[in-house]
Formats: C-alpha cells, sequence, structure tokens
C-alpha cells in the first residue's frame, strides 16, 4: 500500500510548548528545560493506521518570537495542514491565535482561495491547575474561523499535555486519518514535486474521534 507524506506546521506565540508536544509524539519524552526555537526544523514520522495504510507526517516546529516570523513564508510554504497552538494558562497566547492564522495563510500562499485547508486547534498545558482559557472558548474560536471562512468542516480543537503525555497524539493522528492530498497534487509528487493545496476529507468516524476525550 502507497505512502503519503504531509507537512505539518505547527504555530503559536513562544513558551507554548510546540516544541514539547512535538517531542513526545515522537519520542515520548519531555524535558522541562526550555529552549526557544531558533527559525525552523522538521522532524519526519510514519504511521501505519487502522486500515494499513502508512503516513508519514512532517512535523515542522517553528520559532514564536516575533523577530522570526518574516522566515514564515520560507517554512510554510508546502503545507498540508496547520495546528495553532496555544498555552491554556496564558490568555494572551489564545488571543493571537487569529493573527498567527492570518499571517500562515498569508506566508503560505493560501489567502481566501482555499478555505478547507485544515486547521487544528491544540491547547497544551492542561497538567497545570491554572486554566485561563475555557473549551468553551477554544471551541468558539473554532467555530468562528470556521463560519468566517466559509468552511464545510468545522476547525477540530484538542487540549493535551506534553508535559504528561495526555492526548498529544490526538491532534496528530487526526490529521493522519483524515487529511488527504488531491489526485492531482499525488500525480505531481511521482513527478518529483509537491504542491501546496489540500482538502479536508470527513467521515463518521472522522466526527466521533472530535467528541472524544481529547476534543475540546
Amino acid at each position: 500500500m502507497g505512502k503519503q507524506l504531509l507537512k505539518v506546521v505547527l504555530i503559536g506565540d513562544g513558551g507554548v510548548g510546540k516544541t514539547s508536544l512535538r517531542n513526545q509524539f515522537i519520542h515520548r519524552r519531555f524535558t522541562n528545560a526550555y529552549k526557544a526555537t531558533i527559525g525552523a526544523d522538521f522532524i519526519t514520522k510514519e504511521i501505519e493506521l487502522e486500515d494499513g495504510k502508512r503516513v508519514s507526517l512532517q512535523i515542522w516546529d517553528t520559532a514564536g518570537q516575533e523577530r522570526f516570523q518574516s522566515l514564515g513564508i520560507a517554512f510554510y510554504r508546502g503545507a498540508d495542514a496547520c495546528v495553532l497552538c496555544y498555552d491554556v494558562t496564558n490568555y494572551l497566547t489564545f488571543e493571537h491565535l487569529a493573527k498567527w492564522r492570518r499571517e500562515f495563510l498569508n506566508q503560505a500562499g493560501i489567502g481566501d482561495t482555499n478555505p478547507d485547508f485544515p486547521f487544528v486547534l491544540l491547547g497544551n498545558k492542561i497538567d497545570i491547575d491554572e486554566r485561563v482559557v475555557s473549551r468553551r472558548q477554544a471551541r468558539g474560536f473554532a467555530q468562528e474561523h470556521s463560519i468566517v471562512t466559509g468552511a464545510k468542516v468545522e476547525m477540530p480543537c484538542f487540549e493535551a499535555s506534553a508535559k504528561d503525555g495526555i492526548h498529544v497524539e490526538d491532534a496528530f493522528l487526526y490529521i493522519a486519518k483524515t487529511v488527504r492530498i488531491p489526485q492531482m497534487e499525488l500525480d505531481m509528487v511521482g513527478n518529483g514535486s509537491h504542491g501546496s493545496s489540500t482538502r479536508l476529507d470527513w467521515d463518521a468516524e472522522s466526527d466521533k474521534r472530535k467528541k472524544s476525550k481529547g476534543c475540546c
């Protein structure tokens, strides 16, 4: 069975735990030592789904500091999905998500051409008892930014703890199971290139996953 490669970009303010989420998902480890990401880098992990399909997730960890945001155009191009990350204990990181989303669409060259581009909302640090962003607020953000674009599918939202490894896999497995590269683009991949447009397949099973414990 063929293998599919998906480029997944993590964006959000510095300190929300993007690097920790990726490390927990790929290496199943966590460190309290914080080191700001400079620019961006990626690690690829292959997943085999229940139906035997193999999906390789090329997960890009990007800098959250403002001085690096101008580099986004170099890292966002060709993305198949984007994970909007925030800290449930820091409201400003949640408040800034709309700006991150807008800048991603502009720098990735997507704009309004693809209202169904796959975004996933991921709140980190649920292990800390100082929550200031509620699940209801997260759902509201997801609904608002799905309706505004005229998207056919509401943006899914998840919460996790990179420290404890709770629900970290949920968002990434959702992407692996539901994001599809159109056949025309698959043909291009076979010819050595990789485009940027994607679509989000949705079915009853996806809807069940959205309502699981890891979702908002």
